[in-house]
């Protein structure tokens, strides 16, 4: 029943900004660590960023602290990326997921138990 949806991906320049969306329904969210993912052709999923639902404490990866930041909306179940300062190397499908059992920090995409379809992210030169 849980499902998660992502929206806002698209085409952007170097040095643009974009915010990726993920609608989260079907569950109880309020104890779950939510995690942003990204995955480029023939590389493995990587840790991007996490947030928990019930204070909102952040994670972020070491190749996107400073320039992405994780939020979210508790009364509307969504969770949000704003990514500023975007490279070329930041293109790839980002995931929305979503970690069960408590609001514990993870890293590694088999800690996730929901993932949503992704939302495509090209940055060009």
């Amino acid at each position: 029943q849980v499902q998660l949806v992502e929206s806002g991906g698209g085409l952007v320049q170097a040095g643009g900004s974009l915010r990726l969306s993920c609608a989260a329904s079907g569950g109880t969210f309020s104890t779950y660590t939510m995690g942003w993912f990204r995955q480029a052709p023939g590389k493995e999923r990587e840790f991007v960023a996490a947030i928990s639902w019930i204070v909102g404490r952040t994670y972020h990866g070491d190749s996107v602290k400073g320039r992405f930041t994780a939020s979210r909306d508790n009364a509307k179940n969504s969770v949000y990326l704003q990514m500023n300062n975007l490279k070329p190397e930041d293109t790839a499908v980002y995931y929305c997921a979503a970690k069960t059992g408590g609001s514990s920090y993870s890293t590694k995409p088999y800690e996730y138990d929901y993932w949503g379809q992704g939302t495509q992210v090209t940055v060009s030169s």
